[in-house]
């Protein structure tokens, strides 16, 4: 099912905005699904290459805060990590608007259709490199939720997600303190990480051979917590529980002592509280809200008790 986000193209507006960002035509182009937030499709160019043509939504649609201009931070995302983490393989920005991107299509398939233990120790290790990338402040980039410092800069990202709860009517369990009571250890990271965040197995590409063969959609990017972006890989699990996840093995982090723990659990909290203020605007049901509380009761839970 589309999401209210997801703009209904055709092949023809494809073809438009090709013209009009590299100047050339088309053979064919097809939708891509998987996402929920931008409309996805791939074409082929009248020289013989393929691009991946992303479109954001209308701007008559409501959106969480923190996703206003995420096709243009997209190509900044990749144009940081292939400046700054050579190897890693982001797809080349061919063009860009503050409404579309082009980039060049990626060879292989997301790990949702096609797992591999390999790719995951790769992405690992990729996202360990892209982790030494150091940001100019913590948080957003534009005008969304950002600080001087990390324990600024996640409470607002949390309080900007409660106010969108709010506006949509979207119930959440009691969040009032649980940040501010761990100020202390979120004030232990003083260098703002460039962080991918959204690393779900559709982000990730493998190849035949089992290897990873692409990192895409980084547009939801941000400048953090090397931590926050263990969360993703091991979705709806606890990955410091996790020994033997191939994704550990690439990206090798210091044993996780009581404060990563805790940032952990405050991460998945944020994930949690994310994913349930976005339900009505994807177009989601009740199942999913009830579902996704039952995780975040979960990890308030176990905060309380440290």
């Amino acid at each position: 099912m589309r999401s209210p986000t997801q703009l209904d193209l055709s092949e023809k507006d494809i073809a438009t905005i090709v013209s009009e960002g590299l100047g050339a035509g088309i053979t064919g182009a097809e939708e891509l699904n998987g996402g929920t937030f931008a409309t996805v499709w791939r074409a082929g160019l009248d020289d013989g290459r393929q691009v991946v043509v992303k479109v954001a939504p209308p701007a008559s649609v409501r959106m969480l805060r923190y996703e206003a201009g995420m096709i243009p931070a997209e190509a900044e995302y990749f144009a940081l990590v292939a400046a700054h983490a050579p190897g890693v393989p982001v797809p080349e920005v061919l063009a860009a608007s503050s409404d579309w991107i082009i980039t060049a299509l990626l060879p292989g398939s997301p790990l949702t259709s096609a797992d591999s233990a390999r790719a995951r120790t790769e992405l690992g290790a990729a996202v360990r490199r892209v982790h030494t990338i150091t940001g100019p402040h913590f948080g957003y980039t534009g005008d969304r939720a950002a600080g001087d410092d990390w324990p600024t800069a996640f409470t607002r990202i949390i309080e900007a997600l409660r106010a969108d709860a709010a506006d949509w009517h979207v119930p959440l369990p009691p969040l009032d303190g649980v940040v501010e009571r761990h100020h202390d250890v979120l004030a232990t990271v003083t260098r703002p990480a460039l962080l991918h965040f959204d690393l779900w197995d559709g982000n990730v590409l493998v190849g035949a051979d089992g290897a990873m063969t692409g990192l895409v959609d980084g547009e939801r990017y941000l400048y953090g917590d090397p931590l926050l972006d263990l969360v993703s890989p091991a979705l709806f699990r606890r990955i410091e529980e996790l020994p033997d996840h191939p994704f550990l093995a690439g990206y090798r982090p210091e044993p996780f002592d009581e404060s990563a723990r805790i940032r952990l659990a405050l991460y998945r909290v944020h994930l949690y509280t994310l994913m349930i203020a976005e339900i009505p605007s994807r177009g989601l049901g009740r199942d999913r809200h009830d579902f996704l509380t039952g995780l975040l009761e979960a990890e308030l839970g176990a905060l309380g008790e440290r």
